[in-house]
């Protein structure tokens, strides 16, 4: 147990009836780490602003109503089955099928709310998700390999060479502070908040699932060493496995259910949510039009955006070898493994392959233990140097790029 977690439990333990008081010493734990990500996304986007000043843009607009979050907008305003905003691509009246309805739902709770519009409303939404994520690795990093290496995963999050997501109007900020959270529900023991929060995931993105997936592995691995304490020497804990077995029954309900609202909606049944996918382009074709992505990159001359995708995939794969080597709990292998097939056996977009891949934060792991055994001067190059290719990545992949998100 690290020390981490005996301060949590002891923090839990001074008051059990209060969750204002627990909350707030999470916080004080997380502040350094949360502090370090508020500063790195505020200069990533002041680089932004400045770039859209220079170049004769609003940086309000650059940031909240660009590319699919127009589409977001769209679904906030005016529901499913609207036109296809500002002439975007796919002209489908299906198209807007493809975005979950969690976020355009928030969205327009939000500006019904507060007089603040639906761009405002979204951008307020996705910081706060951005933040609330952070403190949600935080906490499932400092819960297994202690604060230092919590910290540094935070950070490294905030400095992916495509972190600039974190400040748009996008769902993957709030997908991971949903599956960061739930993961540490599961290393927790409190598996009815992990199903609950991966019902929500289900609804914000399709890869959401994969949320689903670590709650149901956790139910399995719960119930598979149940069954082999039983015949162990000595005195064990009872735990009842009812909560995981409900936790896992429930899970995939947000996703399940809005695959079927589409099917019942289009008239094709279980089918019609991958239809409206077909409609984008978008299949699993287990990894074969990722490889002959990279195979042109060899073959053409390929715009940056391709390239960074490429290096993003490769170094995820190496990422993901090593946290299997590290033995992580089930749960968060499961998660990880999970998003990195979805984002790496889909066809599509092959530009939007590091963005699908930001959720999978535990790839981050490995990297983030190793900062915190380093030396200050090695710790200041690295984190140096991702924050200049982070920041400067991310005005180009914004502002400059004649490629979408």
């Amino acid at each position: 147990m690290s020390a981490e977690t005996v301060d949590t439990t002891a923090a839990a333990a001074v008051r059990p009836g209060s969750v204002r008081v627990h909350v707030r010493a999470a916080l004080r734990r997380a502040a350094p780490a949360l502090a370090l990500f508020a500063a790195i996304r505020c200069a990533g986007v002041l680089c932004t602003a400045l770039w859209a000043w220079h170049t004769g843009r609003h940086p309000r607009t650059l940031l909240g109503a660009t590319w699919d979050s127009n589409w977001y907008l769209s679904v906030a305003r005016y529901g499913y089955g609207s036109p296809t905003p500002h002439h975007m691509w796919p002209p489908d009246p299906l198209a807007d099928l493809a975005f979950f309805p969690l976020y355009p739902g928030l969205i327009r709770a939000v500006s019904a709310a507060v007089p603040i519009g639906a761009l405002n409303a979204g951008l307020l939404l996705a910081w706060t998700a951005a933040a609330v994520a952070a403190w949600g690795i935080f906490a499932v990093g400092a819960h297994l390999y202690g604060r230092r290496a919590g910290t540094f995963l935070v950070v490294l999050w905030a400095l992916l060479p495509h972190a600039v997501i974190e400040s748009l109007s996008y769902t993957e900020p709030l997908l991971t502070a949903l599956a960061a959270w739930a993961l540490y529900a599961l290393l927790t023991d409190r598996p009815l908040w992990a199903g609950g929060l991966a019902v929500a995931a289900g609804l914000a993105r399709p890869n959401g699932l994969a949320v689903a997936a670590a709650v149901m592995a956790a139910a399995a691995a719960r119930t598979w060493w149940r069954g082999r304490d039983r015949g162990g020497p000595g005195p064990r804990p009872r735990r009842p496995r009812w909560p995981y077995w409900a936790a896992a029954l429930i899970a995939p309900a947000g996703w399940l259910g809005y695959v079927l609202w589409v099917g019942a909606r289009t008239g094709a049944g279980p089918r019609g949510y991958f239809r409206v996918q077909e409609v984008w382009g978008s299949r699993f074709d287990f990894g074969r039009d990722t490889l002959r992505s990279v195979k042109r990159l060899f073959l053409h001359n390929e715009p940056l955006a391709q390239h960074m995708a490429a290096a993003v995939v490769a170094v995820a794969v190496l990422l993901l070898v090593l946290l299997v080597l590290d033995r992580p709990p089930l749960p968060l292998l499961v998660y990880t493994a999970v998003l990195v097939a979805v984002a790496l056996g889909g066809t599509g977009y092959f530009p939007s392959k590091p963005r699908f891949l930001l959720p999978a934060f535990p790839l981050l792991v490995p990297v983030a233990v190793a900062l915190a055994r380093a030396r200050p001067r090695s710790v200041v190059l690295a984190t140096g140097s991702l924050a200049v290719l982070s920041l400067g990545y991310g005005v180009y992949l914004l502002a400059m790029a004649p490629l979408p998100l």
